[in-house]
């Protein structure tokens, strides 16, 4: 639907007394935009962009900052005034219902209708609830010039191998990306508040760009001819830290650059809900064995059979499904969903994105174990399996590090009472922190090993470690 140009426009400082004649032509040619849709303002961006940033190699960088930053000031102030006009003079276009009233935290996906066909989708997106943390408050992105900056000064430029120069040449597919991933969180563009775009310009698309990276030297190893299995990108990230949120736009990243990608949890390979209950049997009295979640607790020739499948999915109109697995059955024990309901994936894959909390533990001496929680000794033996079974599969990594395992416990409260407190079911203040004592021990005992040494088996070539605080975005570190 076309935006109704409105009556009048307020540029702040482009007063018909003070502006100079190339910034009174600039705004008399901006007002053709305003019969634009938001999409096809923003392709106007696309192109132009491409003219100016060309100019910096020819001119005095300082110069051209300061000559074109009005201007896209001017254009952006218009689109979001012209933009606003929809929203009945509200001073956010942002519905409030995106948001938590709770505190600071906020959910950009509260129902399984955010999912983007989820139940369908060729890369078998999982449905349910993705919670993350935001503040409510609202802030008009002011500038392209303005988002290159904020995009240059991302913790992760340097480890993505990003430069300034690269994201200037490149500054039409940040755009094109960033537009995007508005669409899929329903967020509103010219207003993103800073947690917005930090977890948007440098987190999900950085990450995006280094994956799309792996995947052209991947295929680069392949001669013209030949069958080109998919690469496998595992993520390795603790509980509540929003790796389910990253895949997920990852994965409809590689969609609409008609890359065909499939998704997989460690979830998906639990054991049945038979399989537990002999689980348990065989270790009575251990508490990391009770339920599902550590070493031991998955059915790894399954695993094993579902990837070595998927990695054969390399020519088009080959299809497999993915196994999916139910954690409300039986009164929140879980089981295997029935295969009626699995998601189907079809080839010619390009990337199976991988991702769970356990991803890459290397088993320890028992003696080391022994000394976090004696019952841990039985989970470290079982490791010992999980390589063969998980992580050969695993070409490239990304592991996500966090400053202190307790931080995994704030996570998952907040995801339990913001489910709660939209009427869905959800673990109570003490269900929670039992549920988290299962795990911790573990990640006391690996995470270590795992941030200092790498996943089991992986190449620090084709690794990438981001370390994220307590708001889940990304932080430089050393």
């Amino acid at each position: 639907m076309p935006i109704a140009q409105p009556n009048r426009f307020a540029f702040g400082s482009f007063s018909s007394s003070s502006s100079s004649s190339t910034e009174r032509e600039t705004l008399k040619n901006m007002a053709a935009l305003t019969t634009l849709t938001p999409c096809q303002a923003t392709s106007h961006f696309n192109i132009r962009i491409s003219h100016y940033y060309n100019q910096k190699q020819n001119q005095n960088q300082n110069v051209y900052i300061n000559q074109t930053k009005s201007i896209h000031k001017a254009k952006s102030s218009l689109l979001s005034f012209a933009f606003s006009s929809l929203s009945a003079k509200s001073t956010s276009v942002i519905p409030a219902t995106h948001f938590s009233t709770s505190g600071s935290s906020s959910s950009w996906l509260q129902d399984n209708t955010m999912n983007l066909d989820a139940s369908s989708s060729g890369s078998g997106l999982r449905e349910g609830p993705i919670y993350s943390v935001f503040p409510a408050k609202p802030a008009e992105v002011s500038s392209v010039q303005d988002l290159y900056e904020f995009i240059c000064s991302g913790p992760l430029m340097d480890k993505v191998g990003l430069t300034a120069e690269k994201v200037a040449e490149s500054i039409d597919k940040w755009l094109f990306y960033g537009s995007k991933l508005c669409r899929l969180f329903q967020l509103n563009e010219l207003y993103l508040t800073v947690p917005e775009k930090a977890r948007f310009y440098h987190y999900y698309i950085p990450v995006f760009l280094w994956c799309e990276d792996q995947i052209s030297e991947h295929r680069s190893k392949f001669k013209d001819g030949e069958e080109i299995p998919p690469l496998v990108i595992g993520f390795s990230a603790p509980q509540g830290c929003g790796k389910t949120t990253l895949v997920f736009a990852l994965d409809y990243l590689f969609r609409i650059t008609n890359r065909k990608s499939a998704t997989l949890s460690i979830d998906d390979f639990y054991l049945t809900a038979e399989g537990q209950a002999k689980l348990r049997e065989e270790n009575p009295g251990n508490a990391l064995l009770e339920l599902r979640g550590n070493a031991g607790s998955h059915d790894l020739p399954f695993s094993v059979e579902t990837l070595t499948a998927l990695t054969k999915l390399t020519k088009e109109g080959m299809r497999m499904k993915l196994p999916r697995y139910d954690k409300s059955a039986y009164r929140g024990k879980g089981d295997r969903a029935d295969p009626s309901v699995w998601p189907e994936v079809e080839g010619q894959l390009t990337v199976i994105l991988y991702e769970g909390w356990m991803l890459g533990f290397k088993p320890l001496p028992a003696e080391v174990v022994k000394a976090f929680d004696p019952q841990l000794e039985t989970v470290n033996k079982n490791l010992e399996a999980y390589y063969d079974a998980w992580d050969k599969f695993i070409k490239a990594w990304i592991v996500i590090k966090i400053q202190d395992p307790s931080c995994v416990y704030r996570w998952r409260l907040q995801a339990e009472v913001a489910m709660r407190e939209a009427g869905k079911p959800g673990m109570s203040d003490e269900e929670v922190e039992d549920f988290v004592s299962r795990y911790l021990p573990a990640y006391k005992a690996y995470l270590p090993t795992l941030y200092s040494e790498g996943p089991n088996g992986s190449d620090p070539n084709h690794l990438l470690v981001i370390e994220i605080d307590e708001g889940r975005n990304p932080i430089l570190f050393e």
